[in-house]
């Protein structure tokens, strides 16, 4: 799975999962590597996948979890990576929402990574980033609407 050539746009895409539980609705986030604040899984285009399956094929490789992922996108921020060579870049990051009904024991970057279910109002104390939680406020809106089927559900 080649991602290299993806990287000269500066996009990347990830996904937002989320789940109804008997406590409410519920989003995972995923602790960064490197400085281990709290985030949304997520990472560069792969050839031959859609922006939707690249984001739910990041929440898989980061968090271990599968479901249906929205086809329409949840909202956009800017972001500052770190490159491998200590390089900073500006990207783009394309959320996508992944309602998740599958959680596995094992993934690929589990040893690199905390993983935590939280409430909205946790989610929001975690994560740092103002554009990511004001992403998260807008999952949440949509989420309490009557009819929040356009965005969540992945055959629309």
């Amino acid at each position: 799975m080649s991602r290299t050539a993806s990287r000269l746009s500066n996009i990347q895409y990830g996904a937002l999962p989320w789940r109804r539980s008997p406590e409410g609705l519920r989003v995972l986030l995923i602790t960064t590597r490197n400085t281990r604040r709290w985030i949304v899984p997520k990472g560069w285009p792969i050839d031959g996948l859609s922006p939707q399956e690249s984001a739910a094929r990041e929440a898989f490789e980061e968090a271990g979890v599968r479901g249906k992922i929205g086809e329409e996108l949840l909202g956009s921020f800017n972001h500052r990576k770190q490159l491998k060579s200590g390089q900073m870049i500006a990207c783009r990051v394309h959320i996508y929402p992944l309602e998740v009904d599958e959680m596995h024991a094992e993934w690929m970057e589990k040893a690199d990574r905390e993983i935590q279910w939280c409430s909205i109002e946790d989610a929001l104390a975690q994560v740092s980033d103002p554009a990511l939680r004001r992403l998260i406020v807008k999952f949440a809106r949509i989420a309490a609407a009557p009819s929040p089927d356009h965005i969540l559900d992945a055959s629309a």
